[in-house]
């Protein structure tokens, strides 16, 4: 199984990809909500507003949105311990020592 962006040298690089994946969520949600609302104006009084209704669509896409992205996240396989070596043993068993 291929692991991506796991060594101490590819923290920026994840960190990078994750600000921008969050910066077009937010940017198309934004977007989307702003059309949504648009399509269900209603004249009052002179002025176009959305109505009740239309934040009621935006809400429930809002929620499913993060119903699939918690779906989603609970298909990602957890991290798994770094199986310990024989070399690894002393060491730790060391580092132990010296803390008690």
């Amino acid at each position: 199984m291929t692991r991506l962006l796991q060594l101490p040298q590819q923290t920026g690089a994840a960190n990078s990809l994750n600000t921008l994946m969050r910066s077009l969520g937010t940017s198309f949600a934004g977007a989307l909500a702003g059309v949504i609302l648009a399509q269900l104006t209603t004249g009052f009084g002179g002025h176009a507003l959305p109505p009740e209704n239309g934040f009621k669509v935006v809400m429930a896409i809002g929620a499913g949105a993060a119903l699939l992205a918690f779906l989603v996240a609970t298909f990602i396989p957890r991290r798994q311990p770094a199986a310990q070596t024989p070399q690894d043993a002393p060491e730790q068993v060391e580092a132990a020592a010296a803390m008690a």
